[in-house]
């Protein structure tokens, strides 16, 4: 099973891929949370960053981090492939 999802057991929203859930759904292996509101305080403060008005801004800083631009897109799709995915699970348990 994907050790990232294990490491993030105490978010809130997370979105997982339907394959990952069944992987949980049949797991016995006991899971221990690793992140809180509790830990999220204690941590260094970073400093509040705003792009609402300056897509410039935005634009330059995402393209200037290789790594944010990589997993922007790897998240759109691989999330756009889990709905489809979704969709025909949904449609054959629904005929």
């Amino acid at each position: 099973m994907g050790g990232e999802i294990e490491q993030l057991v105490g978010c809130d929203f997370l979105t997982i891929s339907p394959a990952l859930l069944d992987q949980l759904h049949k797991s016995d292996k006991k899971i221990e949370q690793k992140l809180s509101a509790a830990q999220a305080t204690t941590g260094e403060k970073l400093p509040k960053v705003s792009y609402v008005n300056d897509e410039a801004a935005f634009r330059w800083a995402l393209f200037s981090e290789e790594m944010a631009w990589d997993k922007l897109h790897e998240g759109i799709r691989k999330f756009a492939e889990d709905a489809e995915t979704l969709k025909a699970m949904l449609k054959e348990k629904l005929q």
